[in-house]
């Protein structure tokens, strides 16, 4: 019996039906299916698709084929439409490896330190130093070969180095062990972009080995930003975090600022800082010493009390004048806000909270007639007076109201003495009755990162007014 043949249902441009496994290139093809195959078992092929119907014909919708179609032009037209990303080598990278590290197709040579450059006037002239070389009458403007005088001594071939390279490159990569070298480099060839970066990249890598070269740097280059930045770190770590190395290279102007500012961070009391100025005194008389910090204070008390003198006799002088006029004429305390006499006569005195907890302590202020207690507890500062209920090795005023003004500030710092955050309650007023105490401050939770440091501006009497017939630095009043 002859085999039957029936047209199979095929989307236009499919594939041939395949064959079956077994047949060779002259067998027979698969036996498709009949009309009644189709029926009995109610099969599609339209559009790709295989799977049963009901009855014995395709009851696919017609527009199928066109919906697809629409379909794939509009995939296709997505894809040509969608850009694809390739990393190429920049035009920056090239002219740098080229034109700079190469030497390609230079028109002059720099010569300084030693050392040779190939280079290219037409990006030299965006140094403002050799711009103004090559435009005036100069007789360089019209040579090959130029020798560079340098005459800044922190300026190195490394430096150099990278200054000439920067005139070849979008980004410049500075270390800060080199950057010193780099900005004197920027400032003698008058490279703006790149003396700019140099106090960028001070500003942020400021720390306890940086910070006296940074600060004198920054005052020899003319960059205040990175100066003031410097004295900022200063006034927030030399009592907070002490360090003797720092102590060897801090200069005397330097230290003056820094012990004479309402703004330094003291920690304890102004003793402190004279414990910290003492030691700073002892390692410049004496540089070669070396040690810890802890053997450090030993020592110096043991020079100095071989070279006793009366040095301090008019500090103390003034300290007991005014103990007693605090004790004698009923001092009650400062009445108003004097900015300046409280930056300039303030007394410091600070804590280091290590963690979290409840706290407790004393501020005396000299025994200025006003025992102060101050407690941290759950988040809170409170300002207690001092009177009738905790034992005082001194005396105290047992006056009715008496008055301080102050300013408490708390701030936290990270490894390098970086500050993380801080907040501070500004100058003010706080008048207490005996044993009264006062919320000074609410910390929030952002300020809650440990260890916590506290340091507070106090006045609390009023500096004595100079006259003709009283002053108190002299001995004879």
């Amino acid at each position: 019996m002859g085999s039957l043949s029936s047209r199979v249902l095929r989307h236009p441009g499919r594939a041939r039906a395949q064959q079956e496994p077994g047949s060779g290139a002259g067998g027979s093809a698969r036996r498709p299916e009949t009309e009644r195959d189709a029926a009995g078992h109610g099969f599609c092929y339209c559009a790709g698709k295989r799977k049963r119907n009901s009855g014995a014909f395709c009851h696919c919708h017609s527009d199928s084929e066109t919906d697809e179609n629409e379909e794939e032009g509009d995939e296709q037209q997505r894809l040509l439409n969608t850009p694809r990303r390739k990393k190429l080598k920049s035009t920056s990278k090239y002219i740098y490896q080229t034109l700079f590290l190469n030497g390609e197709n230079s028109d002059i040579k720099i010569c300084a330190l030693g050392e040779e450059w190939s280079l290219h006037k037409i990006y030299l002239c965006q140094s403002g130093y050799f711009s103004s070389m090559f435009s005036g009458s100069w007789k360089e403007s019209s040579m090959n070969n130029i020798e560079l005088e340098i005459p800044d001594q922190n300026i190195d071939i490394e430096a150099l180095q990278v200054a000439f390279g920067s005139l070849y490159r979008d980004d410049v990569l500075i270390k800060p062990s080199q950057v010193i070298a780099i900005l004197a480099a920027a400032c003698m060839l008058q490279l703006d972009g790149l003396i700019q970066q140099c106090g960028e990249t001070m500003k942020e890598t400021i720390n306890v080995k940086t910070v006296c070269g940074y600060y004198t740097s920054a005052g020899t280059y003319g960059l205040d930003s990175v100066k003031k930045k410097c004295l900022e770190w200063l006034l927030n770590n030399l009592m907070t975090h002490q360090n003797v190395e720092l102590f060897k290279e801090l200069s005397i102007n330097v230290m003056k600022q820094l012990i004479g500012s309402s703004n330094l961070f003291v920690m304890q009391v102004e003793m402190d800082v004279y414990t910290a100025l003492k030691k700073w005194m002892y390692l410049k008389l004496v540089p070669s010493w070396n040690g810890s910090l802890k053997q450090l204070l030993t020592e110096t008390d043991v020079w100095f009390s071989k070279r006793r003198k009366e040095w301090l006799a008019s500090v103390y002088k003034q300290q007991w004048l005014a103990m007693l006029r605090a004790e004698q004429d009923s001092e009650v305390g400062p009445q108003e806000i004097n900015k300046e006499e409280l930056e300039g006569n303030s007394m410091r005195c600070g804590r280091k909270l290590a963690k979290d907890g409840e706290y407790c302590w004393r501020w005396t202020g000299f025994n200025f007639g006003f025992d102060l207690l101050v407690t941290y507890t759950n988040r809170y500062i409170i300002f207690k007076r001092n009177t009738l209920n905790q034992p005082c090795s001194g005396s105290v005023s047992l006056q009715p109201r008496r008055s301080i003004a102050f300013r408490l500030r708390l701030a936290s710092f990270d490894s390098s003495g970086k500050l993380i955050c801080s907040r501070t309650t500004g100058y003010q007023i706080l008048t207490l009755e005996k044993d009264q105490e006062q919320v000074v401050m609410n910390l929030d939770s952002r300020l809650l990162i440990f260890p916590l440091y506290i340091c507070c501006n106090f006045l609390y009497i009023s500096p004595e007014k100079k006259t003709e017939n009283n002053h108190p630095e002299n001995p004879e009043n």
